[in-house]
């Protein structure tokens, strides 16, 4: 029994799809794990069967031309994969990069776990500037309307994300949220403005700051927490929360330039894509996070087996995304001589 064979009714329990397609979608997996790239060429050479190699490219340009996504389906279907009990920490943020005269410029809502947030939702936006308030709130509001009850611990998010009417939506809709803001930045204490950089002025390398009274800023009140880097910037959060844990909640919004990492150079090569047209990108999104999301609980598979060495600085020697990708990669290509590594690894999208 083939590798896909074996892949293709275990997707098919979370995705209704016609079985060809599920075919696809398991030699899609299956290749972009080996071959670690999203450019179709690569892709075609790495699917399994007698079909000639252009006939494979050309069934992938097929797909990602012809067939709709149930972005709905798509991302239920990541939540139940997480199985997260907790409430949810989201991060926003956006990416970019350039293919030729194309830029593509995504907007991206993830869900913090294990190190590495995992895409629910995003947008692709047809400009190279900064995302809009607008924008903003419709990807939550696409968010609400597929988890219509689902908790939210807070979004965390860069300087990038602020404006009066981005900070009074999340205010309105009871989102508890952790952002940083510019030192230029001005703060309201209800008898003058001044700007981050003038208030935290004092602030020593290592010092953490945090404000006696809330301060209005984007029409809000908010409590406002300071530390000084090593690099002499001031780092200031805004958040709507009780300030005690500022520090630590905005740690978690690393976690979304993980993602990027995991997509692009440390992972699957998304750069390498001669895709232009945002749909179709969007298509290639979905799919590579489904492989993120097995090779993430791959990861945490082979770590309760034996535990990641840790260097010097203390953090692991590679990430668990890294390490259920190199898994699956050498249980994929040793197929014949282990073929018990793909089966176990099969487990963590079946939910068994």
């Amino acid at each position: 029994m083939s590798e896909f064979s074996r892949l293709r009714p275990i997707l098919g329990k979370h995705f209704d799809w016609h079985g060809a397609r599920l075919t696809l979608l398991a030699q899609f997996l299956v290749a972009v794990i080996r071959v670690r790239s999203v450019n179709l060429s690569e892709l075609s050479t790495a699917f399994v069967g007698q079909a000639l190699v252009a006939s494979n490219y050309k069934r992938l340009q097929r797909f990602f031309r012809e067939f709709r996504i149930d972005y709905v389906e798509f991302t239920r279907s990541i939540a139940v994969w997480l199985a997260i009990k907790e409430d949810w920490v989201l991060t926003l943020n956006r990416t970019q990069w350039e293919f030729g005269s194309q830029m593509h410029n995504i907007l991206m809502l993830g869900i913090a776990y294990k190190g590495v947030a995992i895409p629910l939702l995003w947008t692709l936006l047809p400009n190279r500037s900064n995302s809009y308030a607008y924008q903003r709130k419709a990807l939550l509001h696409r968010f609400r309307r597929i988890f219509p009850t689902q908790k939210i611990a807070y979004l965390t998010a860069d300087r990038e994300f602020i404006g009066q009417d981005w900070l009074s939506y999340l205010d309105d809709k009871s989102i508890p949220f952790c952002i940083r803001i510019r030192e230029c930045d001005y703060l309201y204490d209800g008898k003058r403005s001044l700007s981050s950089r003038v208030i935290f002025s004092n602030l020593q390398v290592g010092e953490i700051q945090v404000l006696s009274k809330r301060r209005r800023i984007g029409g809000i009140w908010v409590f406002v927490v300071a530390t000084r880097l090593k690099d002499d910037k001031l780092l200031v959060l805004i958040t709507s929360k009780q300030p005690k844990a500022t520090l630590a909640d905005y740690a978690q919004r690393w976690q979304i330039e993980t993602l990027f990492g995991c997509l692009k150079s440390r992972g699957f090569n998304l750069k390498a894509t001669h895709i232009s047209r945002r749909d179709r990108l969007s298509k290639m999104l979905a799919l590579l996070t489904i492989a993120l999301v097995w090779s993430l609980h791959t990861g945490e598979w082979q770590h309760q087996q034996k535990k990641l060495p840790l260097k010097k600085h203390g953090r692991p020697a590679c990430s668990l995304f890294r390490l259920g990708l190199d898994f699956l990669r050498h249980a994929l290509f040793n197929l014949d001589a282990q073929p018990t590594l793909f089966r176990q690894s099969l487990s963590f999208l079946s939910c068994t």
